[in-house]
């Protein structure tokens, strides 16, 4: 790889214009792209308003796409160039209260899939990064935009213990060099895998998921982040 584009505001269209435009003026062409713009809206799916829903598809998913499309004619001229999609370990594993954010990585997931066999026959090669959880400020920003208890009183109890569950996660948490460190070998090793996890948790959960039952996977998934439909107490239930 001779040149790589990274960092801009993928969400604004003059951003996107801008970025490509400085990187040919500086290099001549490009290489390597790497999506990584995302953030979690969480909440109940009733509680959420569909505006909110949109914008985190907005940012994840369709910024993803309105950059790789200006960068694919580039790359399709060159006949070579390697695009690395930062998804998801919940690209594959959807769960209560984060199913928003889970439904745009698993989209990323089928664009990721669906570009690679586009692309293949012009010499480009697009690969998916699948982190779990990661140290960083991802977890802040989504604590901060979803509903407050009140906002989501049906689903309260629910979202206090999901809260405080989620501070154990930081005990298994990777740091970002891992990633960082997945996203250079993706983007610079002779023949990329289609996909690569990180940290050492993202492969037991997305194991789990393939070899488990799906009730019984489901079972220890709610159990994890405290939802029990025994305890949910209904008005009007006898």
């Amino acid at each position: 790889l001779r040149s790589l584009a990274v960092a801009a505001d993928v969400t604004v269209e003059e951003e996107r214009e801008r970025l490509v435009r400085k990187t040919l003026d500086t290099f001549g062409r490009i290489d390597g792209l790497v999506n990584n713009a995302g953030y979690g809206q969480r909440g109940p799916i009733e509680i959420v308003p569909l505006e909110k829903i949109r914008q985190n598809f907005e940012t994840n998913f369709f910024s993803l796409i309105a950059l790789t499309q200006k960068i694919i004619p580039v790359m399709r001229k060159q006949r070579c160039g390697r695009i690395i999609n930062v998804g998801s370990v919940a690209g594959r594993i959807a769960r209560p209260l984060t199913s928003i954010y889970d439904a745009t990585k698993h989209a990323v997931e089928a664009i990721t899939d669906g570009l690679r066999g586009e692309l293949a026959p012009f010499g480009i090669q697009v690969v998916l990064i699948e982190p779990g959880y990661i140290l960083t400020e991802f977890a802040k920003v989504a604590s901060a935009i979803q509903p407050t208890l009140e906002e989501a009183a049906p689903y309260a109890s629910f979202l206090e213990e999901y809260q405080r569950r989620q501070e154990k996660t930081r005990n298994i948490a990777g740091h970002p060099n891992e990633i960082a460190e997945l996203i250079f070998q993706a983007l610079t090793v002779g023949r990329p895998r289609f996909r690569y996890a990180a940290p050492r948790h993202a492969h037991v959960f997305l194991a789990l998921k393939r070899f488990l039952p799906e009730r019984l996977f489901e079972y220890f998934s709610l159990k994890q982040m405290g939802i029990e439909a025994h305890k949910l107490s209904v008005r009007g239930r006898r």
